[in-house]
């Protein structure tokens, strides 16, 4: 028995708005990943306290083409910027 009626329209998929990116086989920032994953479970899952570590991962990503380049404000660290500068 087929699960499509007659008249129904056809799902097409869409991209994300950010596009996907790609996942880091290499393990190039493996390190800052495990430290942000240690910093959330310190830190009863609260990211708010692991925001400088989660930037760190993010500029390591940035850095090695794993994702597209962006302001700091974009990813929602202005404030972080602010006090590294």
């Amino acid at each position: 028995m087929s699960s499509m009626t007659f008249g129904q329209k056809k799902f097409t998929p869409t991209a994300p708005d950010k596009g996907s990116f790609p996942l880091d086989h290499d393990g190039l920032c493996r390190k800052l990943m495990v430290k942000y994953m240690k910093c959330l479970h310190t830190n009863k899952n609260d990211n708010s306290v692991c925001r400088e570590v989660a930037k760190e991962y993010l500029g390591c990503r940035m850095e090695n083409n794993l994702m597209h380049k962006e302001d700091w404000s974009k990813l929602g660290f202005s404030d972080l910027e602010k006090k590294s500068s």
